[in-house]
């Protein structure tokens, strides 16, 4: 079974908990998500796969998942990237959050997100056990279905593109 890193607020570890068991109890844990750029300046979405026991089908960034015991944060967002998207390019950790969301089911997503940024033009190659579908889109387009259609976005991906939208978008120029 998949383990999660639990953390405090400060992101220091506590111990160690089953993924969905932590999810069950609520429980503070490390998480990593990644947005990918092409040069273009759209950024890469993808849509989460009907069989995730949270969030089916619902679209986000890149990719996101959790660091496993003893993995740094880097590492887990390069092993996902890989492992979701298909994809290898240089990543930068951007900033990080706490948020806590009920994902219904009796599910809480509480995480201790670390945000990372990259840029490649590669095609993605996603796993399709992870990802329904994907594609680009401009920073314009996002927000606009954010507000129009919210519930098609997991609830992460709405607090990235509100309230780190500038570190998003201006981190790839640097």
């Amino acid at each position: 079974m998949e383990q999660v890193i639990l953390v405090d607020e400060q992101d220091k570890a506590t111990g160690s908990m089953e993924k969905l068991q932590a999810h069950v109890e609520g429980r503070l844990h490390r998480a990593i998500s990644v947005f990918i750029f092409n040069s273009r300046n759209e950024l890469l979405l993808q849509q989460r796969a009907d069989g995730k026991y949270h969030s089916p089908l619902l679209w986000t960034n890149t990719c996101c998942s959790h660091p496993r015991p003893g993995e740094d944060v880097n590492a887990a967002a390069h092993r996902r990237l890989q492992e979701e998207m298909g994809l290898s390019c240089a990543l930068k950790e951007t900033f990080s959050f706490i948020y806590k969301a009920d994902m219904g089911n009796g599910l809480t997503e509480y995480e201790y997100d670390h945000v990372f940024t990259g840029i490649t033009d590669d095609e993605a190659m996603p796993d399709d056990t992870e990802v329904a579908a994907w594609k680009y889109m401009q920073a314009a387009k996002i927000k606009r279905e954010l507000a129009e259609t919210p519930e098609k976005y997991t609830p992460w991906f709405h607090i990235c593109m509100t309230d780190w939208y500038t570190e998003l978008f201006n981190a790839k120029k640097q």
